[in-house]
């Protein structure tokens, strides 16, 4: 049973120790349901203070074939031999869940926004392995908008880590705290905001740049590979809530989402994320990194235009540096890097900014 719990002592560097109370590793003999940490994100918190120092394994987790075929159909995923790189992601969530939901958590679940991600496929991930997981967060820190703070997620084959992930998530409030040093966890280092100087993507009415009329001259001279157009249904944020388990209100009706401040259900940024990469699918190289930082919030229903083209020199999405703090690699793989985007069609409003860098 997922409720059985085996505690351990870890002693890898900047790792938590012990195994009572707020701090040490946890291992599960399943994934945990679901169920029981949306029940108890339900109940409000005090908030405030320190996160636990806390970390989440679940050994050698097996695909199950039908979530996959239903994960690759709802993000437009056509191979099925090979894990996508985004969807490791689907088993580390109900990990950060269990992590977040707990009462010593400083922050509430429900609401929370997700503002960038950053994952590394180190290598390919065939559909019948068996990875390791392994979750923990970082400290929330203050953010122009509230309180921000951080998911890291790895994924080994259990003699190296294949994949990893950093997600940012934004807790929205009318007052920020105040500024206070930062704690890193688990070793790392302080990561910059993501988003510091852009709209707040979760605001529906955040100024944004149009990008479709103000590209910058390398931009322009790049040679576009992929230019698509998709209407996305009413129904997008309930069929990628359904195969991920990421039911936050938000994204599951316009009467929820009205309760979060927004005018109507929000796609999840995992599944705008998914469906770029499932447009460049088989373009990515083997070994590549995948930053993100969400802009603005795609409200559904909607028409969005994805844009890719062969990344030129500079900074990765927008100079950005969406989870900046643990080792990325020197990203000097062989393979092509792109630059992307997803912008509202009429509007021009910029949902997602992106960009696909080749791992050595």
């Amino acid at each position: 049973m997922a409720d059985r719990l085996r505690r351990t002592t870890t002693g890898a560097p900047g790792s938590p120790t012990g195994s009572t109370g707020r701090t040490g590793t946890r291992e599960l003999n399943a994934p945990p349901g679901l169920l029981g940490p949306y029940v108890r994100a339900l109940v409000p918190k005090r908030g405030g203070g320190p996160a636990p120092e806390r970390r989440l394994v679940l050994r050698e987790a097996a695909t199950d074939p039908r979530k996959l075929e239903r994960y690759a159909e709802v993000c437009g995923f056509t191979r099925r031999d090979r894990l996508p790189a985004t969807y490791p992601h689907l088993v580390a969530f109900p990990l950060a869940m269990s992590l977040m939901a707990r009462r010593d958590f400083p922050l509430p679940v429900l609401g929370l926004v997700h503002i960038a991600n950053r994952i590394e496929q180190l290598r390919p991930v065939g559909a019948g392995e068996r990875l390791t997981h392994h979750v923990w967060t970082r400290q929330p820190r203050p953010h122009p908008r509230g309180t921000s703070f951080e998911v890291v997620a790895e994924a080994d084959d259990g003699t190296a880590t294949v994949w990893r992930s950093v997600s940012t998530y934004l807790s929205r409030s009318r007052r920020p705290p105040a500024p206070e040093p930062h704690t890193a966890v688990l070793g790392t280092a302080a990561p910059a905001h993501p988003d510091t100087r852009d709209p707040d993507p979760g605001d529906p009415d955040a100024a944004t740049t149009d990008t479709a009329t103000t590209d910058t001259a390398a931009d322009t001279a790049a040679a576009a590979v992929v230019d698509e157009h998709w209407d996305v249904g009413v129904s997008a944020g309930r069929s990628y809530a359904s195969v991920s388990g990421d039911r936050n209100p938000i994204h599951l009706h316009a009467l929820t989402a009205r309760a979060f401040g927004f005018p109507r259900a929000v796609a999840h940024g995992m599944w705008t994320k998914a469906r770029c990469l499932a447009a460049l699918e088989t373009l990515l190289p083997d070994a590549h990194r995948v930053e993100v930082v969400f802009r603005a919030p795609v409200l559904l229903p909607a028409h969005v235009r994805f844009h890719a083209s062969v990344r030129t020199a500079g900074p990765a999405v927008d100079g950005t540096g969406a989870g900046t703090g643990t080792d990325t690699g020197t990203g000097t793989g062989t393979g092509t890097g792109w630059d992307f985007r997803l912008h509202g069609t009429d509007s021009g409003r910029e949902h997602l900014r992106g960009t696909v860098t080749p791992l050595g």
